[in-house]
């Protein structure tokens, strides 16, 4: 039990520590009233994003300016005001409050947890839209972050600093490969900031228990506007995400973001515009949905030392209807970010898991973004696809094929096999290159189809339990020299034997981590 003395000093350390909201004299009033916005009269002096005060403590922002009243957005029980509720100016642009005490906590967009475990301390102000950091603050993206997904740290590398967004139908894993994205940077020294807009809440609660039980809520922030959320907070999610990742990569930190989805946000904005009765263009959205979006994912950047060397790496998620990726919205976030994932649902049906289509999908940094053991195994996976694809469309109608064909068929079959992955199952990058180099040099190749996991799984903790050197060497020298390849030729040549002696019985691939 605390004594009366000590309680004092608490009481007092809080008073000298607790700040007064800056507001000032100037009110309106509330003249028309909608779903989540209130016109207001009586405001000539309110700035765009200004933070208003409504009665019963609920928050608001200023959104649109007009010449006899202005729009706010109503954070919170907007349908408990009225007509004619006075709304007072608080001189302060809208923001979030932060400290690092925020890691591993569930909030809305304002701040406020969610999660029922206690508030969170304040250290910093972060306003929610900040202006993009310059081209002399940044440094270009070389600094890989890997993914832990085998198609993706080979194929379309995703490095610090990049935008790279995930798009696909519903339903085809779109989240899951952003959640096994947060999973890997467990030993990368990243922050995660996920941020769920309209998404059930039951979902959000499954990725929260999900990144628990991995270990990996410790390094994470989940901000949640939830479907049943006003279009007030889904609108601002994303931005109050951004704000948290800004906190973090002031102090130098490396930060990933992720989106969930940016169809949802551009949504909520089209139903606010329409109530301010803004001009509805393509699709009812109005005419600055290309901006709502791009002012968003140009925060995200790699910055130079002088400035702190921290980045924000944005994985924004867009659904599209039919693989129909010349929607409107799609096509905006595909011309503002730096490549596209594309996940296709036949693949998904198909069984390729994750689905992601490797023809369509790109990523403008290319192999600065990867590490040079990667260049060495990947670059020759590239070539090899791209040749069984121009290949694969003209073999189903010819009969007749000949033997350098069907090489090159079996051949790319075998490494499509062998870039599938489990559901929550990232790998280290070494034991990436291992397994991709594996299929580049056609051990895999007399191997049955239905085989190749097993043997894959087989193959990598054999060598991670009687060479754990060589994969820290690969891990440690970031390629692969003459000797550690002389050393994998012989291991995989041994291996090989041992393998095709065993029945071929049909196993449930394991675990690879």
């Amino acid at each position: 039990m605390k004594s009366l003395k000590d309680v004092n000093l608490e009481l007092i350390k809080e008073i000298g520590t607790y700040k007064t909201p800056k507001v000032s004299l100037e009110t309106g009033e509330i003249v028309e009233l909608y779903d989540g916005i209130a016109m207001v009269s009586g405001l000539p002096n309110a700035k765009y994003g200004e933070t208003v005060l409504a009665p019963l403590g609920i928050r608001g922002l200023v959104i649109d300016l007009q010449e006899s009243k202005i729009g706010v957005l109503i954070f919170g029980e907007y349908e408990k005001l009225r007509i004619g509720d006075r709304i007072t100016l608080t001189s302060e642009i809208a923001g979030i409050s932060l400290s690092k005490k925020i890691l591993g906590r569930v909030v809305d967009p304002l701040g406020e947890p969610l999660d029922g475990m206690g508030p969170i301390p304040h250290e910093k102000e972060m306003e929610f839209e900040r202006i993009a950091p310059g081209i002399i603050y940044r440094k270009s993206v070389s600094v890989p972050l890997q993914s832990g997904i085998k198609a993706i740290d080979s194929l379309i590398p995703i490095g610090r600093g990049q935008r790279e967004l995930i798009i696909g139908d519903r339903s085809t894993g779109k989240t899951t490969v952003a959640i096994d994205t947060i999973l890997n940077q467990d030993k990368e020294n990243v922050i995660c900031v996920y941020v769920a807009i309209g998404q059930k809440e039951s979902t959000i609660a499954q990725i929260q228990n999900l990144l628990a039980e991995k270990g990996a809520l410790s390094y994470t922030v989940i901000v949640a506007a939830s479907a049943s959320a006003p279009a007030s907070l889904q609108y601002i999610a994303p931005y109050a995400g951004t704000a948290i990742a800004e906190f973090f990569m002031e102090q130098g930190r490396d930060v990933l973001i992720v989106y969930d989805d940016l169809s949802k946000h551009a949504w909520s904005y089209r139903q606010i515009s329409l109530i301010l009765k803004r001009p509805a263009g393509r699709e009812a959205y109005p005419g600055d949905v290309f901006y709502l979006h791009s002012r968003l994912l140009e925060r995200a950047c790699r910055l130079d030392d002088k400035h702190g060397g921290g980045s924000i790496t944005a994985l924004p998620i867009v659904e599209t209807q039919e693989g129909d990726i010349s929607a409107y919205i799609p096509t905006n976030i595909i011309s503002i970010t730096d490549g596209q994932i594309f996940l296709e649902k036949e693949l998904f049906n198909a069984g390729m898991r994750p689905a992601i289509n490797v023809g369509a999908s790109v990523s403008r940094v290319g192999s600065s973004a990867q590490i040079k053991a990667m260049k060495q195994v990947a670059g020759k996976l590239k070539g090899e696809l791209a040749q069984y694809r121009e290949l694969a469309a003209f073999s189903q109608f010819a009969s007749d094929l000949d033997e350098e064909t069907k090489r090159i068929l079996n051949r790319g079959a075998h490494m499509y096999e062998l870039l599938k992955q489990g559901k929550n199952e990232p790998l280290p990058v070494e034991k990436q290159v291992a397994i991709i180099w594996l299929g580049t040099n056609g051990y895999t190749e007399s191997i049955a189809l239905g085989e190749v996991r097993r043997f894959e799984w087989e193959f990598i903790s054999l060598l991670n339990a009687e060479k754990p050197k060589l994969l820290a060497a690969i891990k440690e020298k970031r390629e692969i020299t003459p000797e550690i390849e002389k050393e994998l030729k012989a291991f995989a040549g041994d291996f090989i034997k041992i393998f095709s002696k065993k029945e071929n019985e049909p196993q449930t691939p394991q675990k690879q981590n």
